[in-house]
């Protein structure tokens, strides 16, 4: 199975598994106030990708974004779902070299325009005054940025941004 043909049967299994998840959760009730957190998440992530396509010039049904976190921050990586879309390719290590150097200085413009000013862990990130190290390199398929800190805080405000990230980025997104 090639990588696209992998990331479909994933989409296709979190999809299946999200559906069952949202019929366990909501019983067999068909109470409105069950079904408004789904619906407001949804709307909540349309309302990201809608932004989200005025900032980012690549095609969001055509990427992945990963947020994966470690110890000393994290590491953002942007996927074309086809590594043969090298046009998406270019896009995204455009974006992200721009943004990577946005980020270093503290300039997390882009990201609040797309989540919203009180996204989880940006006030702390705008304030970071160098206290993060951010490294940019290209991948086979798109790029990656990695964030190191050796403050706790910081580090933490990283993983509130990744994870409001991952929620609000929904299907285009992952761990």
């Amino acid at each position: 199975m090639n990588r696209l043909d992998r990331h479909r049967a994933r989409r296709a299994l979190l999809l299946v598994a999200a559906a069952a998840a949202a019929a366990l959760s909501s019983g067999c009730a068909a109470d409105s106030a069950t079904s408004t957190p789904t619906s407001a998440t949804s709307d909540r992530q349309a309302e990201v990708a809608e932004r989200g396509a005025s900032v980012m010039p690549f095609d969001l049904e055509r990427t992945t974004h990963r947020f994966a976190r470690t110890d000393t921050g994290g590491v953002q990586t942007v996927v074309a779902d086809d590594p043969r879309d090298t046009a998406q390719i270019t896009l995204i290590r455009d974006h992200l070299t721009a943004e990577v150097d946005r980020f270093r200085r503290g300039d997390f413009t882009d990201p609040a325009r797309i989540h919203g000013n009180e996204m989880p862990g940006l006030q702390a990130l705008r304030a970071h005054g160098g206290g993060i190290t951010i490294d940019y390199e290209t991948t086979p398929d798109g790029a990656r940025a990695t964030y190191t800190t050796g403050d706790a805080g910081l580090r933490n405000a990283l993983h509130a941004w990744f994870d409001a990230q991952v929620s609000d980025h929904g299907q285009h997104a992952t761990r």
